[in-house]
């Protein structure tokens, strides 16, 4: 598989070969540690065939990491020594890490979960440092140098203190040292946060990434991706963990729930960041992040994992995945200047999105209603066809006769739909 690339214009990841490359993540946080290899296999022809590219897996898990061992009956370190890792639990990584290669997905790889540098909650221990962890951080990449990785650091946590900095520093340090120094690299931050704040400038981080999260009904995505699209120096900008599907919908200070986030938010983060800027999107879904097979789960997951893999959301978003790629990719900048008379209720506003060079605008509109559109932007007469974000499929094209403005409607099933608006061929 291709090296991966940051893009000329510092806005998209591509191939080494230029070839773009579109980041559709899920989010398998508990792969490495509650999958054996059958399971693996499963998960990961499952997702191939859904269309995402890259599967986010911890190394030194949240749920137990240091304490339960994997499937296969191994801790990831000797006596909790980052310096000491655990051979025979690496081959079980190295196992899933080739299975996705193998089906075309890349591995977002989180050296560890954060509340190994940063308690904060969670089980922990902490037990990294500065030292070790350059040392760990150069040993994963020596032994993934030529394995389609991306580096993902943090895992839900801030880095707010000099010791935690420090700690991940040096292991960014240690991995850039490491033969496997070339992947790409960013940092996974706890909810509600972006690394534009904790990480505004820093040398080893390639890309940026925010966690909106799961407080419902759903954060705006589309403002906090516009946010971090201007921040500077330019780096591509996605939400690394939108609301997952199927999981509690929390009160902001997650002591009460009201319901679960389902396909149509999943839709609505997806579609709001994409629009807005992102040069990709990560998907989760509550039970398969932790991989619940039964028993007790983490915050009234409801299905098992595998029942879990087949929520619809998981198809849809390869719908968008599939929709980007069909048009001008380099070119896509944030247009939502272009709607016009926005509703009053911020989470009801439609979205857009256009080539800079004139040869498709596209607007997302997350309710049922007529979008009002600016169609200064278009060099020659436009044909609207809507595009269905549930099903993936392109309706009827009709030729506008507005050249200044036109109001769009909708088709009367949904509620929500992308316009797409093009030269009349």
């Amino acid at each position: 598989m291709r090296r991966l690339r940051i893009s000329p214009n510092q806005r998209f990841l591509q191939h080494e070969d230029g070839k773009p490359f579109f980041y559709l993540g899920d989010t398998a946080w508990e792969i490495f540690h509650k999958l054996d290899r059958d399971d693996i296999r499963h998960y990961a022809d499952k997702r191939a065939q859904q269309g995402f590219t890259v599967v986010q897996a911890v190394c030194l898990a949240e749920l137990g990491g240091l304490r339960v061992p994997n499937r296969e009956g191994h801790l990831p370190l000797h006596d909790n020594d980052p310096t000491r890792p655990n051979e025979a639990y690496f081959r079980l990584v190295d196992f899933a890490v080739e299975t996705l290669a193998a089906r075309g997905m890349w591995t977002g790889m989180l050296p560890t979960w954060g509340d190994k540098f940063c308690k904060m909650w969670g089980e922990g221990p902490v037990i990294f440092n500065p030292e070790n962890a350059f040392v760990y951080g150069k040993w994963l990449s020596d032994r993934y140098a030529d394995a389609p990785i991306l580096w993902i650091l943090g895992g839900d946590r801030p880095a707010t203190d000099a010791f935690e900095v420090e700690t991940v520093r040096a292991m960014a340090k240690g991995i850039r040292a490491g033969k496997g120094g070339h992947h790409l690299m960013s940092y996974h931050p706890m909810g509600e946060n972006s690394t534009t704040k904790y990480w505004p400038d820093e040398p080893w981080l390639d890309f940026h990434m925010l966690q909106t999260g799961h407080v419902g009904p759903r954060r705006l995505t589309e403002e906090w991706i516009a946010r971090d699209y201007a921040h500077k120096p330019t780096k591509p900008v996605m939400d690394a963990e939108p609301p997952y599907e199927d999981h509690p919908r929390m009160n902001s200070d997650w002591s009460s729930f009201d319901g679960y986030h389902d396909d149509l938010v999943v839709r609505q983060a997806a579609y709001g960041a994409v629009f807005s800027g992102a040069h990709g999107h990560t998907y989760g879904c509550h039970p398969v992040w932790q991989m619940h097979r039964g028993g007790e789960p983490v915050n009234r997951a409801r299905r098992t994992w595998s029942e879990a893999l087949d929520l619809p959301g998981a198809w849809q978003v390869g719908h968008l995945r599939r929709l980007m790629e069909s048009l001008p990719f380099f070119t896509r900048v944030p247009a939502s200047e272009i709607v016009l008379d926005q509703p009053s209720e911020r989470l009801e506003r439609a979205v857009a999105t256009r080539d800079a060079e004139g040869s498709y605008a596209m607007v997302y509109t997350p309710v049922a209603r007529p979008v009002s559109v600016d169609l200064g932007w278009a060099k020659a007469p436009l044909a609207l066809s809507w595009f269905d974000p549930r099903s993936g499929q392109h309706g009827p094209s009709q030729q506008l006769d507005a050249t200044s403005r036109a109001t769009l409607a909708p088709p009367p099933s949904g509620p929500d739909w992308v316009a797409l608006l093009r030269p009349k061929s």
